[in-house]
């Protein structure tokens, strides 16, 4: 290596530092040289402690002979137990369980370059590199992964122009369209406060006091609740984004993730027994793959609507618990998602992977979506959280194009930009990348601020309808069957009677059919 060289001629007396004309001392060396050795089997390696001190036995402590008590000068022992105490990060407080793997996003049609300037549309065959993590929602990091639950799909693509991060979920709507909503949600789906066990009192409590979750609920509730592991299942943005061209033109956008394994899911006792049996199958099940040359991929489309044909829509495009039919909205193929790599290190590729939907390149913009203006801060925010101020420096969250910020310090900052000004110089002034469109006339508003809280209306039960209708008579019984086992552990009657009159006002057979396995009179 350059620094050890270097060393041995600079003591030996050869050369002097004066007459060096690089700096004689690389903070960046140690890291190339840890990076070096990373792939290197444990046997072309010698132990060392983590200060690189060679040390002659990893079991061995240093005590008063050979029976009397530990020194604190042990260090061997005290780093190894004071590193285990803190092997762990937070745990996501949602998308705790999850697998990940490395492939390529590839462009497939010109359709999004004639929406969007963004570079990583921009020539059909160009292939940007990509991390995917699939995961569970509501439950714990040791929980099954084939429990009954959303599950996300996330794709973090390294493109040119910086990080585009696609936090997906399986299903093209939410439980809600509220945003200050989202905590009470996810506590009613945690455990309960005073026992630590999951609460179907309150998992229905929630549920029945907001009637805008209905499609979710019968989503979830459907055999789609339980996806046979993570390589048969859709992605979707869920959220409205625009798309803009160089002339500053724009569409709106949704984007789906079509898996091309086909669908598959569990059935509820299926999915039981699976959990029991393998409560990390998904894991399991995309490793192997992945492993044995079958390499998963999701074919990318978008939807596009224009400002106008938004106005006039029969949903508010900004709500997230309606979907963009797409009997009313095609889909248009723009790309395709290949896994064909696992992670080396889990913690390191998958643990520490944070996503967050602010991550866009220009030609790629958010709307006045409520939920989706939440979640620009809340991501974010997250990996602030789990995993430090400068979570975007570690490896597998840094963009592949140049960082130049006047963002500085903090807790395990290994880049923190060198000598360059920590403000905005004249001395030595950073360039300002061209503006490349002008996004001024994108809103107007027309009202003042106020306090605003939805209602759910008949609106709201017109896409449950159409799910209803849409199901195979086996696959309708097996989402009253799902229901009636769920809903059935609620021991309040009052929940009970309130849920199955939702279900009920969806239709009538539903409702009934449910309230009779739940011991209900509607």
């Amino acid at each position: 290596m350059y620094f050890a060289g270097f060393t041995a001629l600079l003591f030996s007396g050869v050369v002097t530092v004066a007459a060096q004309s690089q700096p004689y001392f690389d903070i960046y060396q140690g890291p190339t040289e840890q990076e070096s050795i990373i792939n290197d089997p444990s046997t072309e390696l010698d132990y060392t402690l983590s200060g690189g001190q060679p040390y002659p036995n990893p079991y061995m402590s240093d005590r008063l002979g050979t029976t009397g008590p530990l020194l604190i000068q042990s260090t061997n022992l005290i780093e190894q137990l004071a590193h285990f105490v803190r092997e762990r990060v937070p745990e996501r407080t949602v998308h705790a369980k999850g697998a990940g793997a490395h492939g390529w996003f590839e462009v497939t049609t010109p359709v999004a370059a004639n929406y969007s300037m963004a570079k990583v549309f921009s020539t059909v065959g160009k292939r940007t590199p990509v991390t995917a993590r699939f995961s569970t929602i509501a439950g714990n990091l040791g929980n099954p992964d084939t429990v009954r639950d959303l599950r996300g799909l996330g794709f973090k693509l390294r493109t040119e122009d910086g990080i585009l991060d696609w936090p997906f979920l399986n299903h093209p709507v939410f439980w809600l369209r509220d945003p200050v909503k989202f905590p009470h949600f996810i506590h009613s789906q945690k455990r309960n406060p005073q026992t630590n066990l999951l609460d179907h009192n309150n998992f229905w409590d929630y549920l029945s006091a907001n009637n805008e979750s209905i499609y979710q609920v019968m989503r979830t509730m459907s055999d789609l609740g339980t996806p046979y592991g993570f390589r048969h299942m859709n992605g979707f943005s869920g959220n409205t984004f625009r798309a803009v061209k160089e002339d500053g033109s724009w569409v709106y956008i949704k984007t789906s993730a079509y898996t091309d394994q086909g669908i598959m899911n569990n059935t509820n006792d299926e999915a039981i027994v699976q959990a029991g049996q393998n409560s990390d199958f998904g894991v399991q099940d995309l490793f192997e793959a992945i492993e044995a040359g079958n390499y998963p991929s999701w074919t990318i489309y978008w939807q596009t609507m224009t400002p106008q044909e938004a106005e006039n829509f029969k949903y508010n495009v900004f709500d997230l618990t309606k979907e963009w039919l797409i009997t009313d909205v095609p889909l248009q193929e723009i790309g395709r998602i290949t896994l064909v790599q696992n992670p080396s290190n889990h913690f390191t590729e998958v643990e520490q992977i944070g996503f967050d939907p602010a991550n866009m390149p220009y030609g790629l913009e958010p709307s006045e979506d409520p939920t989706l203006q939440a979640r620009l801060f809340a991501y974010a925010d997250a990996q602030r959280y789990r995993t430090g101020i400068n979570s975007k420096q570690l490896p597998i969250n840094c963009p592949l194009n140049p960082v130049a910020t006047f963002l500085r310090d903090g807790a395990m900052s290994f880049n923190n930009q060198g000598k360059r000004p920590n403000f905005w110089s004249q001395q030595d002034m950073m360039q300002l990348a061209p503006r490349p469109y002008n996004d001024d006339n994108h809103t107007i508003w027309t009202g003042g601020a106020v306090k605003y809280l939805s209602t759910p209306t008949e609106q709201d039960f017109e896409l449950p309808r159409i799910f209803w209708n849409g199901l195979s008579e086996q696959d309708q019984n097996n989402l009253i069957y799902n229901v009636v086992w769920h809903l059935g552990q609620a021991s309040d009657m009052d929940i009970r009677i309130k849920q199955c009159r939702i279900f009920q006002h969806v239709n009538e057979t539903l409702g009934q059919a449910i309230a009779n396995g739940v011991n209900v009179t509607l």
